[in-house]
């Protein structure tokens, strides 16, 4: 784990090391430990043992924004670490900010883009519904727009590359795959992943709180409509 300072008030942890871009499952194995700090770093603010504004985690780093003093919180950080699986970390963390909780999105799977999905994976179109019904995401971070989060969960041998060209509108509820993630699209917007089926779930709702219904550590299912 690299700690770096961003500014006067921010520390960036880069938790991927540079071999993980070449090396196979790699994404998946960062993601896991970046959930694993994600969650632990949650957990010491809830302590008293961190300060931190906002805790942001991405695909191979996690952002503490609003840190006082950044060189002595980077140094209890560096003698800090996470022993905890990721997921059983996240279903413990005792913060409203992480839920520990199972969301299940009820989805209807007759996206586009199933059959080409199906010959990723060398299967046809039930064999891609039965395992992504069979799988427990969870919300590694959010980005894109309000309220999507990237779903992990998937092995790294079953990644899809996004279109060759993007779509110029996904619909909302858009459920989808690229690279190792999941997500579902909260607002209708342009997009390249490859679309396997639809929600009516409310995924982003400014008069909700939280205003997000997935937020990082949430673990998610998808069932049948």
């Amino acid at each position: 784990m690299r700690i770096r300072t961003v500014g006067t008030r921010a520390l960036l942890l880069d938790l991927a090391s540079p071999e993980d871009t070449d090396t196979p499952g790699s994404v998946t194995d960062v993601a896991a430990v970046v959930e694993a700090w994600r969650a632990e770093l949650w957990r010491r603010r809830e302590l008293g043992e961190l300060v931190a504004v906002e805790i942001v985690p991405a695909a191979a780093t996690v952002l503490l924004d609003g840190v006082p003093d950044p060189p002595a919180t980077a140094a209890r950080i560096a003698t800090w670490t996470t022993t905890a699986p990721p997921v059983e970390r996240a279903a413990t963390a005792p913060t409203a900010a992480a839920p520990a909780r199972l969301v299940e999105v009820p989805v209807t799977f007759d996206g586009e883009d199933l059959s080409r999905v199906a010959d990723h994976w060398r299967t046809d179109g039930p064999g891609v519904v039965r395992r992504l019904r069979v799988t427990e995401f969870q919300v590694a971070f959010c980005g894109f727009a309000p309220g999507f989060g990237y779903l992990t969960g998937l092995p790294a041998e079953l990644a899809v590359p996004r279109l060759a060209t993007p779509r110029a509108r996904v619909p909302a509820g858009s459920v989808a795959l690229a690279g190792p993630y999941a997500g579902v699209y909260p607002t209708a917007s342009p997009g390249g992943w490859l679309l396997v089926g639809r929600t009516e779930v409310t995924l982003f709702d400014v008069t909700a709180d939280p205003p997000a219904l997935l937020s990082p550590g949430t673990r998610v299912r998808l069932v049948d409509r």
